[in-house]
């Protein structure tokens, strides 16, 4: 990545269309736009969007509830997989998470995500459970993995 090329900010509603047609393109049972809209008004959700040259690339987004954050979503434009951008999201939203008081993050991950997966575990999340025909369209078992901050 140059310099200058990517920009994590947070998701703004001019953002929504654009992170639904990401959403659609990756994910059998999609968030609607009505979705992402609803879930960025409420005041315990943080969403933040990636800018890959000017043009929404991603986005991820997380719902605190006092110590625990629950990872909602995380989606890359296909063609702008691997460059890093999922990675630099997540960074920004353990980092906004835990400012808002979050000390342990969830999330779920189809098993056979193998990317996703290498990429969660990257940034120290653990493998802690499996929820069984978690997802549909494919029908698949779920992942659940934590990532959990010292106390201080």
């Amino acid at each position: 990545m140059g310099d200058g090329q990517l920009l994590i900010r947070p998701m703004e509603e001019r953002d929504i269309a654009q992170a639904a047609r990401i959403e659609a393109e990756s994910f059998s049972t999609p968030w609607s736009a009505e979705a992402f809209r609803k879930s960025l008004a409420l005041d315990y959700t943080i969403f933040l969007t990636a800018e890959w040259e000017g043009r929404v690339a991603g986005y991820c987004g997380c719902y605190v509830s006092l110590e625990e954050a629950e990872i909602t979503n995380v989606a890359v434009k296909e063609e702008l997989r691997g460059r890093g951008i999922a990675r630099a999201l997540l960074l920004e939203l353990l980092r906004q998470g835990e400012g808002r008081g979050a000390k342990a993050f969830l999330l779920e991950v189809r098993a056979g995500n193998a990317p996703a997966i290498r990429l969660y575990e990257g940034l120290g999340f653990e493998r802690e459970g499996l929820r069984r025909n978690f997802y549909e369209q494919p029908r698949e078992d779920a992942l659940v993995m934590w990532k959990r901050f010292p106390a201080l």
